[in-house]
């Protein structure tokens, strides 16, 4: 490897400790999105938990066929 003159040491050590910010910062820009898009999935799991609860039991009222009950057999297979 070829020795470097301080000039071009320090600029090198400049930008590994830049370079290593601006990463840091995009690591913890991406942990706080999976954060808010997870928190958007189990909102919107909860809701739809909600909303077949109240399908199965008029479904079942109505003696209607529910439409849901052969996707709840294929996920209890998985």
């Amino acid at each position: 490897m070829t020795k470097l003159n301080d000039d071009t040491r320090a600029v090198l050590e400049n930008t590994i400790r830049e370079y290593k910010k601006q990463v840091e910062i995009i690591d913890a820009q991406i942990e706080e999105e999976l954060a808010r898009v997870k928190e958007t999935i189990n909102a919107l799991q909860e809701q739809k938990k909600i909303f077949r609860q109240i399908y199965d039991s008029a479904a079942l009222m109505l003696g209607a066929k529910n439409e849901f009950e052969d996707e709840n057999d294929d996920k209890m297979d998985q």
